[in-house]
């Protein structure tokens, strides 16, 4: 019976489909309905003349022949069919390649970033606070993914060199190709979808492009992220000298479109340093901004008369200069304390054109800022003092150094956004006399971006990584502010040129590129380490991470046969599913597809228990235990109930058939879920 079989473990990447109704159905129950079929079975179904009731937008004869505004283009019901689209795909951990692998939560992801992006979704579903990419611009030379994507996780490990086959190959944009964006379009408008799923509510992305996509891509954005989530387009000086080969324009920047998940959840802190010579020191030494002081007593145009005179906004403040002494009184307009002015303080009160006014704060907050020296006196006024020593970001990012006030101190500030100077500080980071990449991101460019948010922990992801610029910006952004931000990283293994600089230093695909120099600025932030004395600070810092590769799952999936199939390959195909797991597959590569598909992260703490005689993995701090051993026993399943995790799941192979010892693991955990409140059930699962 089915109450007697535990929930099998679905082998697939998150069913975007059903979770998209499942939202809908939350918003809007009761436009669910039941339908019957061709076959004349009930199933669930969409009223939508009632769901656009719900809405307010009510139908009319005109309807089917409306003109829609809206962006359209060859293949993209294919491509939103490609989101629906299940992977069976996996991630398999590659230690050698890592670096402190049992303790990082950073990730490099070596494989075909459209199969990893379904494959993250029920793991990293709405936890990313920043996406940075920068795709291929399509000017008729870079890199592009192919159209067709029916077998793609085949055409990937082809292309990889994972499998045998036909020696299937990703392609570029051909000159011609290039003049036309429906492929580009194709490939972006799927991944762009999936990330938006990854992102926080307060998160945020930012795009790198040029004129060749710009417009399109503002439309793309406009349709997945909506137009109100626009955040703006910046101007990038990345090439201060201008490209030779440009036509009329010497072009000199590129372009930075950035769209939040929902903008009113989200913000950027002012992060730009500003500069000395807008600053001046006050009688305590400390910087204050020179311009844009803000009138809180006094003269002013405004603030709103006063009409109840016990506002706590309606005050006058007396001052005396020599010693700093404050008083305030509630005072109407004709009111003036002489005997505090014979010893030397003067009164402000806030008028305008003879009316008393509010003041700009509170009595209470007034006073907060008396205490801590943040308010200049004038003659007539009383000014905030604007200590902040930050800016906003500018639409315009151009080169440039100047002498900034940093934290109190003048200190020089730098901000380099070339190609040229990114390319040279990869060539002395690999020690090669060539940079092994062409066109890198500046690290100075990508630590501006992640230092718009504030420094609590919160996760990057680039999904177009090249040669791991965002990787680099976050551990040195760590460094120097202490902070924990983590990293995932995604690159296909692009090969690389035979003919260049990289492959002739033995690094044979971009993605190899990345993961070195990960190494090696941990090997630099480690080497800085040691010889400084102030360790406490940068012990906490997260210098490793776990390389993991796409690759075929290791459960054979059943495939659905033609009902023309001859008798003798059926039977062949069952018999390689009485044993569905791969012969290659290690315990640690089964490990991390469950976690995958389980919906955990691949980067949460493993421990290994025994339990009841069996090894079993607690994931999560016991939310999760996996037991992958052969053989499951009575003891280890009341075991197992008695410590109450969020999930249990072990092998359905381990019970050998035993049906009634399966039935029997199934009563026992629904037995312990009935003493247990609702949200707290164990689910029990096999794979």
């Amino acid at each position: 019976m089915a109450t007697n079989q535990p929930e099998k473990l679905t082998g697939t990447s998150l069913d975007i489909p059903a979770e998209n109704r499942n939202r809908l159905k939350s918003l809007f129950p009761s436009v669910f309905t039941e339908t019957r079929n061709d076959q004349g079975e009930l199933v669930e179904s969409i009223d939508f003349e009632k769901l656009k009731a719900e809405l307010g937008t009510f139908s009319d004869v005109f309807e089917s022949r409306r003109e829609r505004y809206g962006m359209d283009w060859p293949g993209k019901k294919d491509a939103l069919r490609l989101i629906q689209t299940p992977s069976y795909a996996t991630l398999k951990p590659c230690r050698e390649e890592s670096v402190n692998f049992d303790t990082t939560e950073n990730l490099f992801i070596e494989g075909d970033n459209l199969e990893v992006l379904k494959l993250l979704q029920k793991s990293y579903y709405g936890k990313v606070k920043m996406i940075y990419i920068d795709p291929p611009y399509n000017t008729g030379k870079e890199f592009i993914y192919p159209d067709n994507y029916t077998e793609s996780l085949e055409t990937y490990l082809e292309y990889a060199g994972l499998v045998d086959g036909d020696g299937k190959k990703f392609s570029t944009n051909t000159a011609n190709e290039g003049r036309f964006h429906t492929k580009w379009l194709n490939m972006m408008y799927p991944r762009l979808y999936l990330a938006r799923n990854l992102l926080r509510d307060d998160g945020v992305i930012f795009i790198s492009i040029d004129d060749n996509e710009l417009n399109n891509l503002r439309k793309v954005c406009d349709e997945i992220f909506g137009e109100d989530n626009f955040v703006g387009i910046l101007s990038v000086e990345n090439n201060p000298k201008g490209r030779k080969n440009s036509d009329y324009i010497s072009v000199s920047s590129e372009y930075l479109i950035i769209y939040a998940k929902i903008k009113n959840e989200s913000y950027f802190i002012e992060n730009v340093p500003k500069n000395a010579n807008d600053m001046s020191e006050d009688e305590d030494g400390n910087y204050v901004h020179n311009s844009g002081k803000r009138v809180l007593v006094g003269e002013n145009s405004f603030n709103n008369p006063v009409t109840n005179p016990l506002s706590d906004k309606n005050y006058s403040v007396y001052y005396r200069k020599k010693d700093k002494q404050i008083t305030i009184k509630k005072e109407n307009i004709n009111d003036f304390d002489s005997e505090l002015v014979s010893n030397g303080y003067i009164q402000y009160r806030s008028l305008n054109n003879g009316v008393l006014i509010e003041n700009t704060y509170t009595e209470k907050k007034l006073i907060e800022l008396y205490k801590d020296n943040a308010l200049e006196f004038s003659e007539d006024k009383i000014y905030e003092k604007n200590f902040n020593d930050t800016i906003r970001i500018k639409s315009q990012l151009v080169n440039r150094e100047y002498e900034a006030i940093i934290k109190g101190e003048k200190k020089k500030f730098s901000l380099e956004l070339t190609t040229t100077g990114a390319k040279t500080e990869l060539k002395y980071l690999f020690e090669l006399s060539e940079s092994p990449f062409p066109a890198p991101k500046n690290i100075g460019y990508l630590k501006l971006l992640t230092s718009l948010f504030e420094n609590d922990p919160f996760i990057v992801l680039d999904f177009f990584s090249g040669s791991a610029t965002i990787a680099h910006a976050v551990l040195d952004l760590n460094k120097q502010d202490n902070g924990n931000r983590k990293f995932i990283l995604v690159q296909l293994p692009e090969p690389c040129a035979e003919d260049s600089e990289a492959f002739k230093a033995g690094y044979k695909t971009i993605a190899e590129i990345g993961k070195e120099r990960i190494r090696r600025v941990i090997k630099k932030i480690t080497d800085e380490q040691s010889g400084s004395l102030d360790l406490a600070d940068t012990s906490k810092q997260d210098l490793g991470f776990k390389v993991i590769k796409l690759d075929k799952s290791n459960f054979r999936q059943w495939q659905q046969l033609d009902p023309s199939t001859p008798l003798e390959k059926v039977e062949e195909e069952l018999f390689k599913h009485i044993g569905h797991i791969s012969d290659k597959a290690t315990p640690e590569d089964l490990l991390y597809e469950i976690l995958l598909k389980a919906g955990f992260t691949l980067t949460e703490k493993i421990k290994t228990k025994t339990i009841s005689g069996k090894t079993v993995f607690s994931i999560a701090g016991g939310a999760l235990l996996l037991c992958l051993e052969a053989e499951v026993t009575k003891e280890l399943i009341n075991a197992v109930a008695e410590l109450e995790p969020m999930q249990f799941i072990c092998l359905d192979s381990a019970f050998h058939g035993n049906d009634q010892l399966k039935a029997n693991a199934v009563q026992t955990f629904a037995a312990r879920n009935m003493q247990k409140e609702k949200h707290n059930q164990i689910i029990f699962k096999t794979v």
